[in-house]
């Protein structure tokens, strides 16, 4: 006869999914959009879950003037930090902040603009090779999102060759949504993403257009031409870049690991920020539906939220938003994980969150959410360190840090 202990557990482990799903989300503000359901279980209001293995925050650095990415730099070189009026820096494993680095290009830091993305090439250790996005001045007081390739020198002190790979076309006198995240790939090709540059319905419209590169993925090589098998290479007048249309302000993406991926998380109106999964050529509704409203209440194009047929069902979404940064999935080769109860997990910073905020993935869907390190500061992004630390960075005007979060 089976012992009443193996009865119990044999009985929970029966009943797990259920109680997993009946597990209050996490605590939030009121939704802005309470009478919507969403398209699918598991699209949003995932079921808290709390890891009482993550040790307190450790700052690494402070005196950071907003500071907007992180580069991890490979073998214990430490990393590169970005701060938005248009420096980048240095910070050695001792949490020593390097003087800036010259030979950044000149940035518009108005509003959201400046100096954005810092990321490093698969093969920096043999080519030295960054990229760095920002929005670049192009007088008039217009600017445009726009991506660099260049090489860093050895002792960290300067950037050469510099050479533009991208540039947001049509410019804008508006100052915000950048978009701007940049991920480089193995094979030489570039994801780039862009916002829709926000302010007006005639910018914000931009993201349906082929003709614009506003509010998407775009893809390019190294060199910056439009990469092999983009979607609309053959489309008469497009763009040859895009890759996606209909998205708001992304600021992050990330490869999933597993899967090859790429996925983004961007930041909707009031309500709405948005989780998705790319795919070629796909329309992701923005400006035309949303689960979120604009800031003064009134509806998104005629109201609607659910996105499908004619558009593709974000992943996940917010209601109210946490004003999604950075992300990164947390994968790392086995043994090298700090943290293997996350593997596979998607990190995201979230500046109205204050916090980290992690997903926990299966099978392409959350099942769980939970907010680390919360009530820091607004969180701008967040990278997977060597060591499989977390680190992220907490956007300030005077006293922006790097952190780590480690185990206890």
């Amino acid at each position: 006869m089976p012992t009443r202990p193996f009865l119990l557990a044999a009985a929970v482990a029966l009943f797990a999914p259920a109680l997993a799903s009946a597990q209050a989300p996490v605590a939030d503000a009121a939704p802005n959009r309470p009478e919507i359901r969403p398209a699918f279980p598991q699209q949003t209001e995932a079921p808290e879950v709390r890891s009482s293995f993550v040790a307190a925050p450790e700052r690494i650095a402070g005196g950071l003037s907003h500071p907007w990415a992180i580069g991890v730099l490979p073998d214990g070189m430490g990393w590169l930090v970005t701060e938005r009026p248009g420096r980048l820096r240095h910070i050695a494993r001792d949490g020593t902040v390097s003087s800036p680095i010259s030979g950044v290009p000149d940035v518009f830091s108005m509003s959201q603009g400046g100096l954005l993305d810092v990321a490093i090439a698969p093969d920096f250790a043999e080519s030295r090779r960054i990229y760095l996005s920002f929005s670049r001045p192009l007088g008039m007081m217009r600017s445009a999102t726009s991506v660099v390739r260049a090489t860093l020198s050895g002792d960290f002190a300067r950037l050469d060759d510099v050479a533009e790979i991208f540039r947001q076309s049509p410019a804008s006198v508006i100052p915000i949504h950048y978009g701007s995240r940049v991920v480089p790939m193995e094979d030489g090709t570039i994801w780039i993403t862009t916002g829709e540059r926000g302010g007006t319905p005639d910018a914000r419209a931009q993201a349906q257009y082929l003709t614009s590169t506003y509010g998407g993925v775009m893809r390019v090589t190294e060199d910056g031409h439009p990469a092999p098998g983009n979607p609309f290479l053959d489309r008469p007048q497009a763009l040859p870049e895009r890759y996606t249309l209909g998205q708001r302000n992304i600021q992050g993406a990330a490869i999933e690991p597993s899967t090859g991926r790429l996925w983004t998380v961007e930041h909707g109106p009031a309500g709405g920020d948005e989780l998705n999964l790319i795919e070629a050529g796909a329309n992701y509704g923005w400006p035309l539906v949303s689960y979120g409203v604009n800031y003064n209440g009134s509806e998104i194009g005629d109201g609607r939220a659910a996105h499908a047929p004619e558009y593709v069902e974000p992943v996940y979404y917010w209601d109210p938003v946490i004003a999604p940064g950075g992300m990164a999935f947390y994968a790392l080769e086995a043994g090298d994980e700090m943290f293997p109860e996350w593997s596979g997990d998607l990190l995201i910073a979230g500046l109205q969150a204050r916090a980290v905020v992690r997903l926990g993935i299966e099978d392409g869907r959350v099942v769980a959410e939970e907010r680390l390190a919360q009530g820091i500061g607004r969180v701008r992004d967040v990278a997977i360190d060597e060591s499989g630390a977390v680190l992220f960075v907490t956007d300030d005007a005077s006293d922006g840090g790097l952190y780590r979060l480690g185990r206890r």
